[in-house]
């Protein structure tokens, strides 16, 4: 059997495993594997092949950036195997062989025509913010030190919900440089807890950065340094160069992907 990268060729995969995963993104350039970085989808792939002893095809639900984390990350393998493995022998196998940062929650078959990313029909995210100094979060939030109003933070929150145009909220992805700027938000809210605030938001889809730009916009609200009208412009993907929602981007540290949804 040959092997190219990221595909089986010849005799093609007969077997096909959902990975359930969370890792800290602190150390990584992200999930997607590139040259000369690296990366969560890297270190899977070379754990799940030094176990399996066959090449892979992978692929993850969500691309996540460098430095963000994920609690609910999903990915797939497939692989030709004539002895299909047992998912609860390879959980405790591939744990092993993982960086401390990164951990598989579950391994379970999957129809072979399962695909991690195009199958998903939901995802969803979580910023995580610190209203005080953290002596142990440090690593999985953004400390705002001003004061916040969260009631601005809240309506602004809910007005992301439905069908809208992003555009203002969205960096330029190589990867993706003719992806529609139109996504679907099925829900988006802004609650307290204790010293955190967390926005929750989950769609069809996301941006790339489209999750820090919103966040950034909303503390920026908070802070009162732009009105509730100026994040209707840029909803209504109006274009203002007082607006420099690029610089207003959130850290990465206070991101997590949370979860994905399937039918």
């Amino acid at each position: 059997m040959q092997h190219v990268r990221g595909k089986l060729k010849q005799s093609g995969p007969n077997c096909c495993l959902r990975l359930d995963l969370e890792y800290d993104g602190s150390k990584y350039s992200g999930w997607a594997e590139q040259r000369n970085a690296r990366t969560v989808m890297g270190e899977l792939r070379l754990a799940t092949e030094a176990v399996l002893g066959v090449p892979v095809e992978m692929a993850g639900a969500g691309r996540t950036d460098a430095g963000v984390h994920a609690r609910g990350q999903v990915a797939h393998l497939k692989f030709f195997s004539p002895r299909p493995p047992r998912p609860e022998q390879l959980l405790q196998s591939i744990n092993q062989r993982l960086p401390a940062e990164i951990a598989l929650r579950r391994i379970s078959q999957a129809p072979l025509a399962f695909h991690a990313r195009h199958d998903a029909i939901e995802r969803e995210y979580v910023y995580q913010i610190a209203t005080r100094k953290l002596a142990f979060e440090k690593k999985y939030v953004w400390w705002v030190k001003e004061p916040l109003d969260i009631d601005l933070m809240q309506s602004a929150a809910l007005t992301f919900v439905g069908r809208h145009d992003f555009r203002c909220f969205q960096a330029p992805d190589p990867a993706r440089p003719r992806e529609s700027s139109i996504v679907v938000v099925h829900r988006s809210e802004l609650s307290v807890i204790e010293d955190h605030v967390l926005f929750r938001i989950a769609a069809s889809h996301f941006l790339w950065r489209m999750v820090r730009r919103l966040m950034g916009v909303l503390v920026r609200l908070g802070t009162q340094q732009i009105s509730p009208a100026d994040v209707a412009l840029l909803l209504a993907a109006k274009q203002d160069p007082r607006l420099d929602v690029a610089a207003w981007t959130a850290p990465a540290a206070g991101l997590f992907f949370e979860r994905v949804r399937y039918r």
